[in-house]
């Protein structure tokens, strides 16, 4: 099965299929993204907010910040895994405000290559870590 296929079953899972524990996935793909114009963008609204007096220096916050951001205001959570292909070591702008506390897992898979047996594997390495939140 192609990745493809796999992520649209995944995507479009009928919310009455999952159980009480299960949360709807969500699935992001950047195209044409840049975390850091992000910030600089959700910084200049709230900037301009501040200086119409619509909002204190004092409201903003890390929520704050993170409403501002695209994400924020598409409502995408942030992510609990991030997987980079191609062998890359690094999250070259991606999500950078958001991924504060992601599990970040590398492989040299490029992404027309990664199929369903890459993607078990990425899971596979998510379920066996220890997740932490900073203290």
């Amino acid at each position: 099965q192609s990745l493809k296929n796999i992520l649209h079953k995944f995507t479009t899972k009928d919310s009455t299929e999952y159980d009480d524990k299960e949360e709807p996935l969500t699935l992001c793909i950047a195209i044409n993204y840049g975390g850091r114009d992000d910030i600089l963008q959700a910084t200049r609204k709230m900037a301009q907010m501040v200086a119409r007096g619509e909002m204190s220096l004092c409201d903003i916050d890390d929520d704050t910040l993170s409403n501002f951001l695209s994400t924020g205001v598409a409502g995408v959570p942030d992510p609990d895994l991030v997987i980079r292909t191609g062998g890359e070591r690094r999250l070259s702008n991606f999500l950078i405000w958001n991924c504060a506390y992601s599990e970040l897992y590398f492989t040299d898979s490029l992404w027309p290559d990664f199929d369903e047996n890459e993607l078990d594997l990425a899971i596979d390495w998510y379920q066996n870590r220890a997740r932490r939140f900073g203290g």
